[in-house]
């Protein structure tokens, strides 16, 4: 279950990093244009972050680390106990 824990530690990280670099490039492009594209990648850079993609992060990784415990208890119960 660990291992699982570990590649989802790591889906996550990778999925922040996204966010993170996207957002800076989106906000340095930004900057770097005028007029309608500035507003289109301001637009953008909103929906990368907290109010869109971002947004659903912890609904992601709640969703994942309960599936994970929901399997590991499903698999427990079907193993026979020898005592």
């Amino acid at each position: 279950m660990f291992n699982q824990l570990t590649a989802l530690g790591w889906g996550v990280v990778t999925f922040a990093i996204t966010i993170g670099v996207g957002t800076v490039v989106l906000t340095r492009f930004g900057n770097a244009v005028g007029g309608t594209a500035n507003t289109t990648v301001n637009y953008l850079n909103t929906q990368l972050g907290t109010t869109g993609l971002a947004g659903w992060a912890p609904a992601i990784i709640a969703f994942a680390v309960g599936m994970l415990f929901l399997g590991a208890f499903i698999v427990g119960k079907g193993r026979s106990r020898s005592y």
